[in-house]
């Protein structure tokens, strides 16, 4: 896509810091990073989300992924790391070409993700795992 940014570094028309890239993938440090070493994992063919994105193209992302955090550990000994990915607006996805955060941690880093649990929710566990569980239409 022509106007995606993700796009755009993966063509070489925007720039970035490259950190790793194989025929599938790019990885590179994000711009607005919330730790040192924050990075984005992206495949080089536009997907919006983890919805439409094929299930192959998903599993070399992550092997990437895995490359990038042993990468980070060998060589910087990072040993506590967050990786996530938002696919959808509600979900704070912000730009849409499919990615995952690979996010170094430490304690007393000030980056504490907190959500706000709902207990009562468990109750109708049994009652979501039979919508799971009825024929696809």
């Amino acid at each position: 896509m022509q106007d995606c940014i993700f796009c755009q570094i993966v063509r070489g028309e925007a720039p970035s810091w490259k950190v790793y890239e194989d025929e599938h993938t790019y990885a590179f440090l994000d711009i607005h990073p919330v730790n040192r070493y924050h990075t984005l994992v992206i495949p080089k063919m536009h997907y919006e989300n983890v919805f439409d994105t094929p299930k192959p193209v998903l599993v070399e992302m992550m092997q990437t992924v895995k490359k990038i955090v042993d990468l980070y550990y060998e060589r910087l000994g990072i040993n506590n790391v967050q990786i996530f990915n938002s696919s959808g607006k509600a979900a704070q996805q912000d730009v849409f070409h499919v990615h995952f955060h690979i996010v170094p941690r430490h304690l007393g880093d000030e980056q504490n993700v907190r959500w706000r649990t709902h207990p009562e929710w468990v109750a109708e566990y049994d009652e979501m795992l039979r919508h799971l569980s009825q024929p696809s239409l």
